[in-house]
């Protein structure tokens, strides 16, 4: 997965990881890829809430996680599968499915989902919600279901006042949405 942004970031701190998210459609279509952290030579320090944040925004259905090795080493770490294995937990609870992680190099790329790693560690035991993290979890998904049920809202009223020929200007007032939004409605 060669995607130009990810050559042109390899060459900004070249000697640093780098960490992104790539957030698809239902029918995996690319709908963005971001940038999340840049690190050290051999770690990237990555929170949970900055990996879903734009992906719950974007309302995408899945994700990819991306993050280079500067060292061209494209065999993933203990640290990269932990990491790994909670935001699969965390994408479950949140309905953003992460279906793969790669690891790049200039020079190649390591997929977890080809190696078998990601059907390990959704089977694995190690990262479960408990009791007071999981109802706190239940109302997070809650809320991010009730703002993408209301965003998908405001759109279909966008589209039906485009067409009606109502401008931009007057959508966004009624709707909260943005122009950039509106211009996709």
């Amino acid at each position: 997965m060669q995607h130009p942004i990810f050559l042109r970031q390899n060459k900004i701190r070249r000697a640093q990881e780098h960490f992104w998210v790539v957030g698809l459609k239902a029918d995996n279509t690319i709908l963005f890829v971001e940038l999340i952290s840049i690190g050290a030579q051999n770690y990237v320090n990555v929170s949970p809430p900055d990996v879903f944040r734009m992906g719950i925004y974007k309302l995408a259905v899945r994700m990819i996680l991306v993050h280079n090795h500067p060292s061209g080493n494209l065999r993933p770490s203990a640290n990269d599968k932990t990491l790994t294995d909670k935001l699969l937990k965390i994408g479950e609870l949140i309905n953003i499915e992460v279906i793969d992680h790669l690891i790049i190099s200039e020079s190649g790329f390591t997929s977890f989902k080809d190696k078998g790693i990601i059907k390990q560690l959704k089977e694995s035991g190690l990262y479960k919600v408990v009791s007071r993290e999981s109802e706190a979890m239940k109302e997070l998904q809650l809320r991010f279901e009730k703002e993408k049920s209301e965003k998908e809202k405001a759109m279909e009223i966008a589209r039906r006042m485009k067409a009606d020929g109502i401008d931009n200007q007057t959508i966004k007032k009624y709707t909260g949405l943005y122009i950039r939004d509106i211009k996709r409605a």
